[in-house]
């Protein structure tokens, strides 16, 4: 259940509110996993291209591991798919149990495919990932919303936004979080003891992604400011010379840069300072690099200037928690990539599909193209 507390992101686009209904069914939401690399098509790995229906990737694993006696450490994946909807991923495991996936049968999981290769596949070995998704009740005054949200969504990207799956059914995961956090700093061991490793590992991932969302949100605010108000207007709210602002205000496309803030090469590749902005804002409208928010945590790239007194801001009060998190950097703007959208009058639907870059939400996509809520649906 998403929670405004912990997840109110400005919206990166200017339109009123969509009607349409949105259902996360098997029906309406459909997810492919796109691989990082090709798999070499012999070692001692099989890779199974799974098809999982209304299961999270744990349930699926687990079903394998009954099946065909792997362990559940034996398998290797690319990322955690959704449970609701229908969900396409590979994944890995000992090419020794493979006989036992002759008479395999679920309803709600399949193998689409089989093949082998040399390593276990890895958290992270995942390019992108495809999404379909379908609008019910959609009259056609709402669809003509719909197709310039996405024509603007196409052209100029979007706020890259964790989604409200992070902060858990009742939206207190990052405090959950910060308590454990705190009582790392007071050692004290008994809330340590409330929760095991990997449940622990994931509350402190909310907390830092609750502070990423806080962040974007500003620098999606500022964007809009710099659009709104005047140079020095932006001197005063922001408290930097006149020609801060200027570089801010000259800026065309929605998304400000700001001198100092970290960069990243887009889609893949090291980040970097920004030094020119000039010649950074126009690498960024061409798509070649992003700005790069801050996941708060230890040995993080760090920005400086003017970017690194927005980060302190947000993060100031998170920097005490360093040696208890791991830090890293996360694309705050992002784009998408084969959208196509249709809209069928007859029956009131409108369907969309596009690519996200692994990491990305489609339900924050869903949400900035509707400018509301979709999580009670």
């Amino acid at each position: 259940m998403e929670n405004s507390a912990t997840f109110n992101p400005l919206f990166g686009t200017t339109h009123s509110p969509v009607n349409a209904h949105f259902n996360k069914n098997a029906s309406d939401f459909v997810v492919r996993e796109n691989p990082l690399y090709e798999f070499s098509g012999s070692g001692e790995h099989l890779v199974v291209e799974i098809q999982k229906k209304d299961l999270t990737t744990s349930d699926a694993l687990g079903i394998l591991s009954r099946q065909t006696g792997a362990k559940m450490c034996d398998f290797g994946y690319a990322g955690l798919k959704d449970k609701e909807g229908m969900t396409t991923q590979f994944i890995s495991f000992p090419a020794k149990f493979e006989q036992a996936l002759s008479n395999f049968s679920h309803e709600k999981l399949k193998i689409l495919s089989t093949t082998r290769h040399n390593n276990k596949i890895r958290i992270g070995h995942l390019k992108s990932n495809h999404f379909f998704i379908r609008l019910k009740k959609v009259m056609p005054s709402e669809a003509t919303k719909l197709k310039e949200a996405l024509k603007n969504i196409g052209n100029n990207g979007y706020p890259n936004y964790f989604g409200y799956q992070r902060f858990g059914k009742f939206g207190d995961n990052a405090r959950s979080g910060e308590e454990i956090l705190n009582a790392g700093l007071s050692g004290d061991k008994s809330v340590m003891r409330k929760f095991n490793p990997k449940l622990r590992d994931f509350m402190i991932s909310a907390f830092q992604s609750e502070l990423f969302n806080k962040w974007l949100s500003k620098r999606v605010e500022m964007s809009h400011f710099a659009g709104e108000f005047s140079v020095k207007e932006l001197e005063n709210i922001y408290k930097i010379d006149k020609a801060k602002a200027t570089q801010i205000k000259s800026q065309k496309q929605f998304f400000r840069l700001i001198p100092g803030e970290v960069l990243g090469h887009y889609p893949f590749g090291k980040v970097f300072l920004c030094e020119d902005l000039d010649a950074e804002v126009s690498k960024f409208t061409a798509r070649d690099r992003t700005s790069m928010g801050l996941i708060t945590g230890g040995k993080a790239y760090e920005s400086v200037g003017f970017a690194k007194t927005i980060e302190d801001e947000i993060f100031g009060e998170a920097y005490k928690f360093g040696k208890f998190m791991n830090g890293s950097r996360r694309f705050a703007w992002a784009w998408l990539e084969n959208l196509e959208y249709k809209y069928n009058e007859e029956v009131a639907q409108f369907t969309m599909s596009f690519t996200l870059q692994k990491g990305s939400y489609a339900t924050v996509v869903l949400r900035e193209i509707l400018h509301r809520e979709i999580f009670d649906e």
